[in-house]
């Protein structure tokens, strides 16, 4: 079997059958498990892990409580981070070397940011390497997982973005296409960004039973499962995956077969297992990086405080030479009053001398500590040029950006264009439109046509879709449409496009209203969910989804007063 056919068994689902998830899909695909504390979601993620591994797949886990490190009772992984326990002692310097050994050299690493007392260097590091996995990703191509922990912490829904979420939800994006795959694990759903959830296309949701997350439940699959995702086991789960002809899956999942570093301490001793190592080799190769670092610091700081101590003697010689001057204006005034110059002589002698040997002195001294002062200016010039050619590169992406969705905005327009010369193109050859009636009614929907002698014809459907669209964009039928789509995080235009083609079509399933729309089934399915609760949908004993009767009525009358 080739690795693009290849699945892996993770539980059993509710029906006793075996769940077995594709291999590519979990490697390059955008994924998201979630469940309150004790749910199993972290045990799901380690199962997922442990299948990959199995099957000689490397990925990176960001460790965010060190739970994860009980991957090493089985499989060679390098466990990197801030802790002495790591195999090795790591900072944003390392990111470059990490994502290289992840990528080219086939090594699983634990990224372990628990043990970092300044979070900012934790968030930068993390932030390096999840850039040079993208960069490094562009060139390779080659399917490979970044598994987060606690991805709230990075992409909150309320609070603001940094930096490193933005990359991440950039992975989850773009990713896929270079290879790069990314699974998000957080306890609460509810503060996780949106976008990060509606564009996942396999999500695992473990028990919850706060409201606001368990309303995010309902928004995702259907209001059905907002109570159902209460009552789950420990480690059952809804499974939601873009790939299977069924929407939801309850399932079972197993349990992880390694040391469970992230279980709750008890009263029973327990015994931690025999870990496997990394080589040597690599080790040392990343203990190469630290020591050079270490160096570079120490004669960054040498060279410091030699400066220190050369200006601290400049101060010395120029207070010496102040009072040398001082005593040699005081011999030349003496000189001047006096008669016999060798009186002056023999009182100050070879104060000339002393005071060419400090002035030397004090110019040796003025040139090494210029040098010095050279030496640092030249440093913080380059990183002055690195960070206006980051600048420079950002302004040019953000310029890039613009003219995308300028030119993306010109080829709508162009699109509206053609497709107006053609319904009337259409229209002036005489064609017949297709007969649409509204819930049975002696009504038709659309707009009318004249025969040759002016008289009218009945109501038909337009032949472009954003025409029937028009036609549904009433006051009435606009707010409950705004409401489901502030909640949807869909557009309106989206939602006039999904009732256009159940006015067109009749009641159609998620899957088929998401292909006509071009919208991923994941997020059609939260659009319907809220039309439903906005009275503007209906979901019939098929699965269906179908327009309101109120809905219908009021179309039906609003064709009749036309």
């Amino acid at each position: 079997m080739s690795d693009q056919q290849r699945e892996v068994l993770v539980g059993e689902t509710d029906d006793g059958a075996d769940l077995k998830l594709p291999v590519v899909e979990l490697l390059t695909g955008r994924g998201f498990v979630t469940g309150k504390s004790g749910s199993g979601k972290s045990n799901t993620a380690s199962v997922i892990a442990e299948e990959l591994l199995e099957a000689g797949f490397p990925l990176l886990i960001v460790d965010t409580d060190g739970e994860y490190y009980g991957l090493k009772e089985e499989y060679e992984m390098l466990h990197a981070g801030a802790d002495e326990e790591c195999d090795i002692q790591i900072g944003p310097e390392h990111a470059e070397q990490m994502a290289t050994l992840a990528l080219e050299e086939n090594v699983p690493v634990i990224l372990d940011v628990s043990g970092y007392l300044d979070e900012d260097v934790a968030d930068e590091l993390l932030r390096e390497v999840a850039r040079q996995l993208f960069v490094k990703e562009k060139k390779l191509k080659k399917p490979f997982l970044l598994v987060v922990e606690e991805v709230h912490e990075y992409i909150p829904e309320g609070g603001g973005v940094g930096e490193t979420g933005n990359l991440l939800i950039k992975i989850g994006k773009r990713g896929r296409k270079h290879g790069l795959g990314i699974l998000g694990i957080s306890q609460r759903p509810a503060d996780v960004k949106k976008d990060f959830i509606t564009q996942a296309n396999w999500l695992v949701w473990h028990r919850l039973t706060w409201d606001n997350d368990t309303k995010v439940v309902g928004r995702i699959i259907d209001t059905e499962y907002t109570e159902r995702v209460s009552d789950l086991n420990d480690g059952q789960a809804f499974v939601q995956t873009d790939w299977t002809e069924v929407d939801v899956r309850k399932v079972q999942f197993r349990r992880k077969r390694t040391f469970d570093a992230g279980a709750t301490p008890g009263l029973d001793d327990f015994e931690r297992p025999d870990l496997k190592s990394v080589s040597d080799t690599l080790v040392g190769d990343l203990q190469e990086i630290s020591e050079r670092k270490q160096q570079e610091e120490s004669r960054v700081l040498e060279l410091e405080n030699e400066l220190e101590k050369k200006e601290k003697r400049i101060e010395t010689l120029e207070d010496e030479l102040e009072s040398a001057r001082d005593v040699s204006m005081a011999a030349k005034q003496m000189a001047d009053a006096l008669t016999r110059p060798e009186t002056t002589q023999s009182q100050l002698p070879g104060s000339d001398d002393e005071m060419r040997r400090l002035h030397d002195e004090i110019v040796d001294l003025e040139t090494e500590r210029d040098e010095l002062e050279a030496t640092v200016e030249e440093r913080n010039e380059r990183i002055e040029r690195l960070e206006d050619e980051l600048e420079s590169r950002t302004d040019e992406r953000d310029r890039l950006r613009t003219e995308n969705r300028r030119l993306q905005n010109r080829i709508d327009e162009l699109e509206d264009e053609r497709a107006d010369e053609g319904t009337a193109d259409e229209r002036e050859d005489g064609e017949s439109t297709e007969i649409l009636q509204v819930s049975g009614d002696d009504h038709e929907f659309g707009y009318t046509d004249t025969d040759p002698s002016g008289e009218s014809t009945d109501f038909v459907v337009a032949n472009e879709e954003h025409d029937l669209e028009g036609l549904l964009e009433t006051a009435w039928l606009d707010a409950r449409l705004e409401r489901a789509c502030d909640d949807s995080l869909c557009s309106i235009e989206t939602a006039r496009r999904v009732l256009a083609e159940l006015v067109r079509e009749g009641p159609l399933e998620t899957e088929c209203i998401a292909a006509r729309v071009d919208r991923s089934t994941i997020a059609v399915q939260s659009l319907v969910s809220e039309l439903r609760t906005q009275s503007v949908l209906e979901r019939t004993e098929d699965r269906t989804y179908g327009l309101d009767e109120e809905v219908r009525s009021k179309i039906a009358s609003t064709v009749e007063s036309d």
